[in-house]
């Protein structure tokens, strides 16, 4: 047996071990393989594919809000972090250290970037001198690393790629409003590109990124019920230009501090990605997303084989030219049926069949991944139709998961309820909560949850806390995360 033919091996039932489903998926559809090193992938093309379109995606959209890439060292000095207490204290136990380097023992250690915000506070200190100089508008696409103790491909890994924005402003109203901008990119370019339904809302103090005053975030629902956080943006007020000493004359000749925001997401939506839309025959992605959008598969006997080759060749050239992203798979050695169980294991959103009667009709047969449906389509109106199916399945994948969330986004009043609910269905709870970081842990400790945000959208506002039952200060989400 060919290496390629193992691909169509069946997968574990997500009903039956969701975790072992996600490692036979990402290992089938090649998007990764696990390095030397503990906790570190590697990413395969088809993997690092899909990183490069939400790259791309994402870097556009940035650029519209006048933001520009830049990039800065891989290692910081220790000094450094210790210069903002707080955010010293969340990153220290992910913190990996280079104490020596060309044989000699440095006087200083080097951290190997967990995040860039003191590296960057250091270097904004240099540049800012005047009102003039703000704002400053700087993204950073790079690698960084935390020592995690539990890792998972892709969505938690030892080291990872990702993009984090930093920003420095005149006033709190500008620095406040680049944060929320951020946030809101986030949510369209998570929802509307990757067809993934989010919870909006901010973090909790005890949640919030180390160092920051205020974090907002995006929470989404993977199909076992648990919660990715999807991407963040936080605000800084003037706690790192403090720390590093971002000061600038302002409008009266007066020296101030800047205020600040920085703003990520990771290779952690490659994750969600598959555990939003995969299914028992493994990934089901989103057309905007999919590197893949069509495969095209000729079909026929030998004797038929170089016509309905050719003609197919011809309208390859047509979807690529109307931009769509289209791949043909002509080999004679796998029969139609296994391409097209091997594609639909790849999640590629459409598959089109050609065969000599589909040539004698002047059509061809389009095949969506995510419903299933065949459509006969002609061959002149076929870069219409193809778009036609393209726009549907994002949308329909959008609308399922959407319905999953809606499906286990529950209320409950009580500690006890929401113990017994988590054991009888995972998803997102929506609780009060009074605000004391104790009836927080309680949670955390009783129940396995812990609140991923306080949403910015309730239909449900609830009065009293559930777990000392007095009167509540927030309604959260709760839920078991990854």
């Amino acid at each position: 047996m060919s290496k390629d033919k193992q691909f169509v091996k069946e997968i574990t039932p997500q009903a039956e071990d969701f975790s072992r489903w996600y490692i036979d998926v990402i290992k089938k559809a090649d998007l990764m393989d696990y390095s030397p090193v503990r906790g570190c992938i590697v990413f395969k093309p088809d993997g690092y594919e899909l990183w490069e379109l939400c790259q791309r995606e994402l870097d556009a959209r940035f650029k519209e809000t006048g933001h520009r890439n830049a990039y800065f060292p891989l290692f910081i000095p220790e000094s450094f972090f210790q210069k903002e207490k707080e955010h010293v204290e969340g990153f220290n136990p992910e913190l990996p250290w280079v104490t020596e380097a060309a044989g000699e023992q440095l006087e200083e250690r080097l951290a190997i970037r967990p995040t860039s915000e003191t590296m960057i506070g250091h270097m904004y200190a240099k540049w800012i001198q005047s009102y003039r100089d703000l704002p400053v508008l700087i993204n950073q696409w790079a690698n960084v690393v935390r020592w995690e103790k539990r890792t998972l491909p892709f969505l938690r890994t030892s080291e990872f790629l990702w993009q984090e924005g930093h920003t420095a402003h005149e006033t709190e109203e500008e620095a406040r409003k680049e944060t929320l901008q951020m946030l809101e990119i986030y949510r369209d370019f998570v929802e509307n590109f990757l067809a993934i339904p989010v919870i909006v809302g901010q973090k909790t103090p005890s949640e919030k990124f180390a160092g920051a005053k205020d974090t907002y975030s995006i929470e989404a629902m993977m199909k076992d019920g648990r919660a990715v956080q999807a991407g963040t943006s936080h605000y800084m007020g003037t706690n790192f230009a403090e720390a590093f000493d971002i000061k600038y004359l302002d409008r009266d000749n007066q020296l101030q501090h800047a205020f600040t925001t920085s703003w990520g997401v990771s290779t952690r939506l490659i994750g969600a990605l598959i555990m939003v839309h995969g299914d028992d025959r493994g990934l089901n992605l989103p057309p905007k997303v999919a590197p893949t959008q069509v495969v095209m598969i000729p079909i026929g006997p030998a004797k038929t084989r170089d016509q309905v080759v050719a003609r197919t060749d011809e309208l390859f050239a047509e979807l690529k030219q109307a931009g769509i992203r289209v791949k043909v798979d002509d080999r004679s050695d796998q029969s139609p049926g296994w391409k097209f169980n091997e594609y639909e294991m790849r999640g590629v959103p459409v598959r089109l069949e050609l065969g000599p009667r589909d040539m004698e009709k002047g059509q061809c047969v389009l095949v969506s991944r995510v419903t299933g449906e065949k459509r006969m389509v002609q061959q002149d109106q076929l870069v219409e139709e193809v778009q036609k199916l393209l726009d549907e399945t994002q949308q329909e994948l959008y609308e399922r998961a959407k319905q999953f969330m809606a499906d286990r986004f529950r209320s409950v009043d009580e500690l006890d309820e929401l113990k017994a609910a988590m054991e009888e269905e995972r998803g997102f709870f929506l609780a009060g909560w009074c605000g004391s970081a104790s009836c927080e842990h309680q949670v955390k400790e009783e129940a396995g949850a812990t609140s991923r945000n306080i949403p910015f959208e309730v239909t449900e506002h609830k009065s009293k806390c559930l777990v000392c039952g007095e009167n509540a200060q927030h309604t959260v989400v709760f839920a078991k995360a990854y």
